[in-house]
């Protein structure tokens, strides 16, 4: 929602800013916070002049300034601020506005070490304010689909998962808004790893816990990468439970989203969630069939030569905002903390050791 009034005995909703308007920002946050009636988003922050232009033309009712402390002079009554910026500009961009009294959202990873974000955590718990990372692929149609069957018991005990998210991208991508992520500084947090790979590290230590040993092959396969592309983490869960997880920027052909086998049965699923791609082609999310796949993009539920198509549950990532909202005016939960994100910055540095040194790592050795 953007710049409504309440009714009168109606709660206030949430005064938002977004602080960063790349392709984080205006495809994946704006237009939840604009969607839940119960936030308002107040104020845009981006330097570019371009970005500013389209700020203003998409959110009209949202005062766009140039850094977050115009923010903080300008904007009166902000409570809420969500940080989609460079990986790098994540802990200086939180500390700042902590200190200033505001809950933060905060685009994964929260930070590129643990040690910060155990900092973080401890700065928020101190100042009574929420610190919610936006792990927002636990809302993607197929992952919901498979975390309610294992709910349901039909795959029996999960003994492995596997899990992909993976991309047919052969050249390195040059574009300049994006180069953050070509960055090779370690502490800067570039390469698919901390991209696409906390995503699929998240959704595995969701469904099965906290793993108890890691091992990686993390590489840069690509002519001129200066970081990872192409990786595979395997976690060991608690009982022998494994979690296979790849992902890669030169995949010429992509293996299933999803493989997981279970004591019964086994789930089957291929094909990405279509929220992103709706969103990029300037869906506004909520409408009618939002978040839905079609039959043919459906998975299938497997044991020995019996098989039945499992109709996708509806992809929401509004189910984070909601969430926060909730957590902001009702107080429940949050529908992400910073334990989720602690663990798996955790996962990430004991799987560059491991890849490093060429052998397993006992997450108490991390």
């Amino acid at each position: 929602m953007v710049g409504s009034e309440p009714a009168p005995g109606e709660q206030a909703p949430v005064r938002a800013a977004l602080v960063g308007f790349g392709f984080g920002g205006s495809v994946f946050h704006a237009p939840f916070i604009e969607a839940e009636p119960r936030l308002d988003l107040v104020a845009i922050v981006t330097a570019d002049p371009g970005r500013q232009a389209a700020a203003r033309s998409r959110y009209p009712g949202a005062e766009v300034v140039a850094t977050p402390g115009e923010l903080l002079r300008r904007v009166d009554g902000v409570d809420l601020v969500v940080i989609s910026t460079p990986n790098r500009t994540h802990v200086p961009l939180a500390e700042e506005l902590l200190a200033a009294g505001r809950h933060l959202v905060v685009d994964k990873p929260v930070a590129p070490s643990a040690t910060d974000i155990r900092r973080l955590a401890g700065e928020a718990q101190r100042s009574g304010r929420l610190l919610v990372p936006f792990h927002n692929r636990r809302w993607d149609a197929d992952f919901r689909t498979l975390q309610a069957l294992v709910e349901q018991g039909r795959l029996g005990r999960l003994h492995r998962l596997e899990s992909r998210y993976e991309r047919w991208q052969p050249t390195v991508d040059v574009t300049a808004g994006r180069a953050w992520k070509r960055d090779p500084t370690p502490a800067h947090g570039g390469g698919i790893l901390y991209d696409l790979g906390t995503h699929l590290i998240d959704q595995a230590c969701l469904l099965l816990g906290r793993p108890q040993s890691v091992y990686a092959e993390v590489g840069s396969v690509r002519e001129g990468a200066e970081v990872d592309d192409d990786v595979f983490v395997g976690l060991t869960f608690a009982g022998g439970v494994r979690a296979h997880l790849w992902t890669s920027a030169v995949a010429a052909q992509r293996g299933p989203r999803f493989r997981a086998l279970g004591g019964e049965a086994a789930y089957v699923k291929f094909g990405m969630d279509p929220q992103e791609s709706a969103l990029i082609g300037g869906a506004r999310p909520g409408g009618p069939g939002w978040g839905e796949e079609p039959p043919a993009a459906w998975g299938a539920w497997h044991a020995g030569d019996s098989s039945e198509a499992v109709p996708s549950l509806p992809g929401d990532y509004g189910l984070f905002y909601r969430g926060l909202a909730a957590a902001l005016l009702d107080g429940a939960v949050p529908p992400v903390g910073p334990a989720d994100a602690l663990l798996v910055a955790e996962i990430v540095e004991a799987a560059q050791v491991s890849a490093g040194q060429g052998r397993v790592v006992h997450l108490t050795e991390a």
